[in-house]
């Protein structure tokens, strides 16, 4: 099992008691505390390895080699510019040089360099394109409750679980859903919509309370209270219902005035929102208390009453609640639908259809009866399966099989990215492993995957080629304790590696030529009579 199990500290969380708001230690000062050390180890290396030369600059007549060496100096110092570019830009800086500048020059004529230009601009903007469509973050839909779930976390472990990136996605998304043009006709509404802007916790926990002194009913009030100041589940679902009790009445109102003008249509797209937002929010709630059952009614009911709603992503929650009722039929159901090849994919929609199709077979599954008959069809059927997930989302099998440690899901996601592969297995390891011989189907299957797409970056089997941007969303969407998964893993290109070895041995030549020079010489004319004499018998 992995060390530091993030599940067990989330369970460490849930289970203790919560102290009185207020105010807390500084967000993530361990982790600024940590980069700032490593920082400082690095310069700190750097003056004792000048120190050490400084020292030693006498017996290894320092002086003397670096007037001798200079051309073995600048090949060193060619090679570690390299290996920092590399590592910075993840491509080759005399290579990017030869290819996009040299190459041009020594093609002979303007007509082959406007068309390399041309072709280059069109391959930049087509990748420009392609990495705004598959570079968008998504709102988790199983995203956890604030002050119930991640505060308490903060509280017990002294970890901040969410970045400032991933809250700031959150206030946007708020803004968007529960604001409009008309909140300035309505005081308790104006006060939320700055709230919805304040960074402080305290500030719009306080502006909510000054909203519900305005009114009452500010459905939008008690959200923000249910999110952020409630301490347990059972606080949630209270405020949930008073701003659910209050949801419906103003969703009424502005039904009826829809059609008066673009403001009242405006209105009421928010305030759908508001209570669509609040009734998921609640089918989560009875989720965790137990009555996954009523959840799952929730759930279907508000997929059949507002069907054009699909940002919310609802069908994942029920896939997840299905899941724990052991409802496979009832999940089959629901993949039908939504695993359509016009549809969105999801990790929570392709590792599902894996396992749907893994828990016929895994039971039964042993490696050395398989390598030995071969695979059946169910068993072909589901090894495929498994390869298609892992295709949408590499990262995902080392959480399931516990190679890596978990940690609280952010609220944001990149799909493919590791982010995505944490709120998946966050909520899902537990289906896998009620499914015997489910894991030990994947273990044996996964890296199989990598064989049919040897470069996922320029081409995928059955999917897009991965994106290469999700490494850069995921580092802002994940906390710094936790060690992003990249995939595919950068190499050293082999330009890189020969100009270490030839500095390298260059350089390791030029010092013994220096300090033993009588040596050498004796080496040299009894290399040269050797390669002379093998060239005659030649």
């Amino acid at each position: 099992m992995a060390d530091g199990d993030g599940l067990g500290e989330a369970a460490v969380a849930a289970a203790s008691p919560a102290p009185a708001p207020g105010p807390s230690l500084p967000l993530g000062w361990r982790e600024r505390l940590r980069a700032g050390l490593a920082g400082t180890w690095a310069s700190l290396w750097f003056v004792v390895g000048l120190g050490l030369l400084y020292s030693l600059r006498v017996p290894l007549r320092l002086c003397e080699n670096l007037a001798a060496g200079t051309c073995s100096l600048i090949s060193g110092l060619i090679f570690i510019f390299e290996y920092w570019y590399f590592h910075k830009h993840g491509m080759s800086f005399i290579e990017q040089v030869s290819v996009n500048h040299l190459r041009p020059l020594m093609g002979g004529t303007e007509r082959s360099i406007s068309e390399s230009t041309s072709l280059s601009s069109n391959r930049e903007s087509e990748t420009t394109r392609q990495n705004l469509s598959e570079c968008k973050v998504w709102r988790n839909p199983l995203n956890l409750f604030r002050g119930a779930e991640y505060r308490r976390f903060t509280w017990v472990t002294g970890k901040e679980p969410l970045t400032y990136y991933d809250m700031n996605l959150s206030a946007q998304d708020h803004q968007t859903f529960f604001t409009c043009d008309t909140d300035i006709l309505h005081p308790s509404d104006t006060v939320m919509q700055k709230a919805w802007r304040e960074r402080n916790p305290l500030a719009r926990i306080k502006a909510a309370y000054q909203a519900l002194e305005l009114n009452n009913d500010c459905a939008t009030a008690y959200i923000l209270l249910a999110e952020e100041e409630a301490t347990t589940i059972v606080d949630v679902e209270r405020l949930f219902k008073q701003a659910l009790k209050a949801g419906e009445m103003i969703y009424r109102r502005s039904q009826q005035c829809q059609h008066q003008s673009p403001q009242h249509e405006a209105q009421l797209r928010r305030d759908t929102n508001v209570l669509v937002y609040t009734k998921r929010r609640l089918a989560m709630c009875a989720r965790k208390l137990g009555r996954i059952r009523e959840a799952v009614k929730i759930m279907r009911d508000l997929m059949k009453e507002f069907p054009p709603l699909t940002m919310w992503n609802i069908h994942e929650n029920l896939l997840e609640s299905l899941l724990e009722l052991q409802a496979y039929a009832d999940v089959q159901a629901v993949l039908a639908k939504y695993d359509d090849i016009s549809l969105p994919k999801s990790a929570a929609i392709c590792y599902t259809a894996a396992l749907l199709k893994t828990r016929t077979v895994s039971d039964k599954f042993s490696p050395e009866t398989a390598s030995r008959r071969g695979l059946s069809t169910a068993e072909i059927n589901a090894v495929e399966a498994i390869h298609r997930a892992v295709e949408f989302n590499p990262h995902v099998p080392k959480y399931l099989l516990e190679m890596k440690s978990l940690i609280l899901p952010p609220e944001h996601i990149q799909k493919r990215g590791d982010s995505e592969a944490v709120a998946y297995a966050f909520f899902h390891l537990q289906h896998w492993k009620r499914i015997e011989g489910a894991l030990n189907l994947l273990q044996c299957t996964w890296e199989g995957t990598f064989r049919m797409i040897p470069y996922p970056l320029e081409k995928g089997h059955l999917f897009h080629p991965y994106p290469s941007c999700t490494e850069t969303a995921d580092r802002e969407l994940l906390p710094t304790f936790h060690p992003v998964s990249v995939y595919p893993k950068k190499e050293l290109p082999f330009f890189i590696c020969f100009t270490a070895g030839l500095c390298s041995s260059t350089a390791m030549i030029a010092l013994l030529t220096h300090q033993f020079p009588e040596i050498m010489s004796v080496f040299a004319k009894a290399v040269s009579m050797i390669s002379r004499t093998c060239v005659e018998h030649l």
